[in-house]
């Protein structure tokens, strides 16, 4: 199935079977950092955006 990503001023649109949209924040871990995700989740794909605050 072919992706489609869409970005404009302002807006953001995923055209795939989404299971789920949540928000967290980006936490220190050592040298890096990481975004917590549930376990349930874990071999999952997921997208990754970073918003302005």
């Amino acid at each position: 199935m072919p992706r489609r990503i869409v970005f404009k001023s302002g807006d953001f649109a995923v055209t795939e079977s989404v299971e789920v949209v949540y928000e967290s924040k980006v936490t220190l871990f050592g040298d890096s950092a990481k975004v917590g995700a549930p376990k349930k989740f874990i071999g999952k794909r997921a997208y990754v955006v970073i918003l302005k605050d």
